[in-house]
């Protein structure tokens, strides 16, 4: 059988993880117009007779600021590394030349599919100088087209995928669909509700940490925390009243449980932890 890792990279909001949940028919990454969504590696298993693959979903690639992008950069490198393809993900209606940099710059020691992503929003000529463009890199084995969010035709974007991946054991089990814990995807969710929910910068200054899962008979208790940085921040969180921290919670709760198939009862607390983007052991605790 053919069973190889699939990395997936690209600039922030090109697609990678609408990409990812469309290949998986399963919501696994956290989407969001927010650039910065994605802070860690996400890796999806796809299981069928013939193969195994095993995607990752990256961050966006962005020069480093402190120490969690570092730690999002580093989630990158790791998925260089043992990369069989990978799969370079365009926003075609970006600047060709900036991502092409980004990729040139990666390295890459295997082959490349580049996915022109969005073509539903450009014309036909736009498209073929797009794959013309990018066909004549030396990293790219081919370039293919989509549109993520309406919806990708599986079987022909497999196909170039599958021919580039070598014969194998499975590196999984066959029923797993991703090697992360169930805690990490119920912060995820809550986390994609701040991005939703909050505006300005108070997304990019919060981790979620779930502090307790617990089943029960009829239910699922979760107990999680939303760290911020200031005090200002966790008042905007909690909203006058509670307001918004409720509809948070309320919003995250529909998606978790939809995720879980369960029923969940989900209390959510604010705390401040000032500068926990650049403490190392901080880090470490919310997963990074």
């Amino acid at each position: 059988m053919k069973a190889g890792f699939v990395s997936i990279f690209g600039r922030p909001n090109a697609g990678k993880s609408t990409l990812l949940n469309a290949l998986m028919g399963e919501k696994l990454a956290i989407v969001s117009p927010k650039v910065q969504t994605t802070r860690h590696r996400i890796k999806a298993i796809m299981t069928e007779k013939d193969y195994q693959v095993v995607f990752s979903d990256t961050p966006g690639i962005i020069e480093p600021k402190y120490k969690l992008h570092e730690k999002m950069m580093q989630a990158v490198r790791s998925a260089l590394e043992d990369a069989d393809l990978a799969l370079l993900i365009v926003d075609i209606k970006d600047s060709w030349d900036d991502a092409n940099s980004i990729f040139e710059a990666l390295k890459l020691k295997v082959p490349a599919i580049v996915v022109l992503n969005k073509i539903d929003l450009v014309n036909t000529d736009t498209l073929k100088q797009a794959v013309a463009f990018f066909e004549s890199k030396k990293y790219c084995k081919k370039a293919i087209s989509i549109s993520a969010t309406s919806g990708i035709n599986l079987k022909n974007f497999l196909k170039p995928v599958l021919e580039s991946l070598p014969e194998g054991e499975p590196f999984f089990p066959t029923d797993d669909i991703s090697d992360l814990p169930t805690k990490f995807f119920v912060s995820e969710l809550i986390r994609e509700k701040i991005y939703e929910l909050a505006s300005d910068e108070i997304p990019y200054h919060t981790a979620v940490l779930v502090r307790e899962f617990k089943e029960k008979e009829t239910l699922i208790k979760i107990i999680a925390d939303i760290i911020v940085h200031r005090e200002t921040q966790k008042v905007i969180l909690i909203g006058e009243k509670g307001s918004m921290i409720k509809k948070i919670g309320t919003e995250a709760r529909k998606d978790i449980e939809q995720f879980l198939q369960q029923k969940v009862f989900l209390e959510l607390f604010v705390k401040v932890k000032p500068k926990w983007r650049e403490n190392e052991l901080q880090l470490k605790e919310y997963g990074y």
